[in-house]
This record gives structure tokens, C-alpha cells and sequence, in this order.
């Protein structure tokens, strides 16, 4: 499967305008479509930085009626590549953002990573990018 991609990452959420909130004022990314699925009982917005058709993005899953999940201890977290890692923790943190790891140099290297929470409590790691 050589020509795979990957098309999107799922995360269930507890409340989906607050999440749609997050990833679009807090972290920038737009609102590329949402559909409410009546017979089943859930809605899906999938966000992302660019296009589908372009690159990964993220689907927020909003089962009508659930509020919140057990994380457990499986899930990592969602990696992204920014120009400048201060300046974006800086700007997250100012609209209301949780920066949990500041910018800095990774444990025995020299890549430097934050880590930002989102309502949810989902990890999402910042990369700063050469």
C-alpha cells in the first residue's frame, strides 16, 4: 500500500462548538464541513490547515448525549509543524489556550517541542520546523 495517505485523525469529544472553538480561534485551523447524522445520533466537523484533498485533518466526533471519555492511556498525541514554536505558544496561550510543555530543546536533543491540551484533554505537540 505504497500510495496510502493518511486522510484524517478521529477524536471523540464531550462538547463539539467548544472543540470546533479550540481548533479554529486557539489553534488557527478552519472549519472545512460538519454533518449531522439524525438516525445515528452524532455530528461530525472536520477541521485541518488546508483542504482534504490536500493533506490530514482532524474529525471531531460529537456523539449526541455524551459529555465526556475515558482518554485512557493508549493515545499519545497529534504532532503539528509551526515556523516559530514561541511565537505560536505565545499567541495559543494569549486566546485562552493550555500550553502544558513550554517551547524548549527535547530530552537529549535539539528539536524544540511544546505541548498544548485541548478541551478534551488531548495532547497535541508542537514541532518547531527548520
Amino acid at each position: 500500500m505504497a500510495n496510502g495517505r493518511i486522510l484524517h485523525t478521529m477524536l471523540r469529544v464531550g462538547d463539539l462548538d467548544r472543540s470546533i472553538e479550540f481548533y479554529t480561534d486557539i489553534m488557527g485551523m478552519k472549519l472545512l464541513r460538519k454533518h449531522d447524522n439524525e438516525a445515528y445520533k452524532y455530528t461530525l466537523a472536520f477541521v485541518g490547515y488546508c483542504e482534504e484533498s490536500e493533506g490530514a485533518v482532524i474529525e471531531l466526533t460529537y456523539n449526541w448525549g455524551t459529555t465526556e471519555y475515558d482518554l485512557g492511556d493508549a493515545y499519545g498525541h497529534i504532532a503539528i509543524g509551526v515556523e516559530d514554536i514561541y511565537a505560536t505558544c505565545d499567541a495559543i496561550r494569549a486566546a485562552g489556550g493550555n500550553v502544558t510543555r513550554e517551547p524548549g530543546p527535547v530530552k537529549g536533543g535539539t528539536t524544540h517541542i511544546a505541548f498544548v491540551t485541548d478541551p478534551d484533554g488531548y495532547k497535541i505537540e508542537l514541532i518547531q520546523r527548520n
